[in-house]
């Protein structure tokens, strides 16, 4: 015969203040593991969306990163002729060179300032980024001093938006436009013509990337493999897509921390939930004894109590969800490869939410079982004699 799930709610009522500090705890530990799930989901997902498999990066070979990466003008005459690239409206091929350097700006989260990514490109590479679009202000000219900076760079950097001056190189420069990359990683960049920024910083002739436009995705394979053979270009590609999946690498050491956080939590976690249940066991020896003489067996005793555990640990894993929804869309920033800050949202997702709920449940079992099989084991006359 088995005990009535009933029961087992009514000594969590009854039970309260135990019931809720136990559960907060369990919260807690849920938390802190769904914020960083969500946190490296967010990020995840800024880079998935960014990459593009038909667009080909190409870089100086050994090179990791766009910023340390030079290419000089000569070498992008003999690259961007190569067979398999797509041509523009002008009847071009879609390859941009492009120049990449950063600039320190005081964010929300950083009055000392942060780097961002300055991208000085030509009316090709604005053609190829089909992702993005002006969100207010207009494009820059590219003969002036003008730049464009993504929705992120104007939200999380006070002196970054429309109408501002920022200093790049050795000028001032007005940002007449904010740009959206739906989420991408081009929203934590700023724009600007390539001619004009190359001058302004000295590097006419020695830039960073080329991005190239390919046909179909056998023409980006292809492509990317001359490339990476030509001898006399010393250059090495990789799809775009790839790329931004190398800089995923930025989010893993926060995960293995906030994984290991959590970890050591929820060992404290099943710990406290032990505790509660081996409490509640002493408390209720006579219950115990009762029960038994009223006919329910061992199993049923051992059953009850360890779901009671399991309903505590799936209450705090709850409030873990709970404590941790304000922060879905939150913004934020990591370093990346570029020593430059990606900003990202926190991503939350209904997978995440069964995680942590499923987790809970994991440490309510594991919290559970043993005062369960301790209170299953009392004999009859032992419990009824307990105060």
């Amino acid at each position: 015969m088995k005990i009535p799930l009933a029961y087992n709610l009514r000594n969590l009522v009854v039970r309260k203040t135990t019931t809720l500090m136990t559960a907060l705890g369990i919260a807690l530990t849920v938390a802190v593991l769904l914020a960083i799930l969500s946190l490296v989901s967010g990020l995840r997902a800024t880079l998935s969306s960014s990459g593009d498999p038909l667009k080909v990066l190409v870089l100086r070979r050994g090179s990791d990163s766009e910023l340390v990466s030079n290419f000089l003008r000569t070498q992008f005459q003999d690259l961007k002729f190569k067979p398999g690239i797509a041509t523009g409206r002008d009847g071009q091929p879609l390859a941009s060179l492009e120049l990449v350097t950063v600039v320190n700006l005081a964010s929300v989260e950083n009055p000392s300032g942060m780097n961002v990514t300055v991208r000085g490109l030509p009316a090709s590479g604005l053609e190829m980024r089909h992702n993005v679009h002006i969100l207010s202000g207009r494009w820059f000219d590219p003969g002036r001093n003008e730049l464009a900076v993504g929705k992120l760079v104007a939200q999380r950097y006070p002196g970054a938006r429309m109408g501002q001056k920022i200093h790049v190189g050795r000028s001032d420069w007005d940002i007449v436009g904010v740009f959206d990359a739906v989420r991408g990683a081009q929203d934590s960049e700023i724009w600007g013509g390539l001619d004009r920024l190359s001058a302004d910083m000295q590097r006419v002739d020695v830039l960073s990337s080329a991005l190239l436009q390919a046909k179909d995705a056998v023409a980006a394979a292809a492509l990317a493999n001359d490339i990476g053979n030509d001898q006399r270009l010393g250059m090495h590609a990789l799809s775009e897509k790839e790329y931004y999946d190398l800089q995923m690498a930025s989010g893993a050491p926060i995960e293995f921390v906030g994984i290991f956080v959590s970890i050591i939590m929820a060992i404290g976690s099943s710990f406290a939930a032990m505790n509660t249940m081996y409490a509640a066991v002493s408390r209720r020896a006579r219950e115990i004894g009762t029960l038994r003489v009223l006919g329910f067996s061992q199993g049923s005793i051992l059953f009850s109590f360890f779901l009671e555990s399991v309903l505590l640990s799936a209450l705090g894993g709850v409030l873990g969800c709970l404590l941790v929804l304000p922060l879905n869309g939150l913004t934020t920033g990591v370093g990346t490869s570029s020593f430059s800050e990606l900003a990202f949202d926190f991503h939350m997702t209904p997978e995440i939410f069964l995680a942590g709920i499923a987790f809970a449940v994991v440490l309510g079992s594991l919290g559970g079982l043993f005062p369960a099989r301790m209170a299953s084991k009392k004999e009859i006359l032992t419990a009824l004699r307990e105060v």
